[in-house]
């Protein structure tokens, strides 16, 4: 069996970091017929995620991510293509939600 660990830093709060994780969620859900169920917490929630071959859990805190995942024996031969297509998701949804202030920032500014 193959694990997979990836932290992330990031400065987003626990609000936003729930919608990124909701967002990544929702993903793996439709992408790869993952089962996700969010457990949610005072100071951070948990999203198991699962189907066969698959199992972990994604911790979102407000200011980083956990995701630990376990691969079964057939998927772990792929074990290094599935973590670097994880890190470049989550990669880009932290990306797109950091900028989102920015842009609403920048919009108001333009206004004034």
């Amino acid at each position: 069996m193959a694990d997979i660990r990836i932290q992330r830093a990031h400065r987003l709060g626990l609000p936003r970091a729930r919608k990124v994780a909701w967002q990544w969620a929702e993903d793996v859900e439709r992408r790869f017929q993952m089962a996700c169920a969010v457990i949610e917490g005072k100071d951070g929630d948990t999203v198991e995620f699962t189907r066969p071959g698959v199992d972990g859990r994604l911790l979102v805190r407000a200011d980083r991510f956990e995701l630990e995942a376990r691969l079964g024996f057939l998927l772990g031969a792929f074990s290094q293509r599935i973590e670097a297509e994880i890190e470049e998701n989550l990669d880009a949804l932290l990306a797109a939600h950091a900028k989102a202030p920015a842009r609403r920032a920048a919009a108001k500014k333009s206004k004034a």
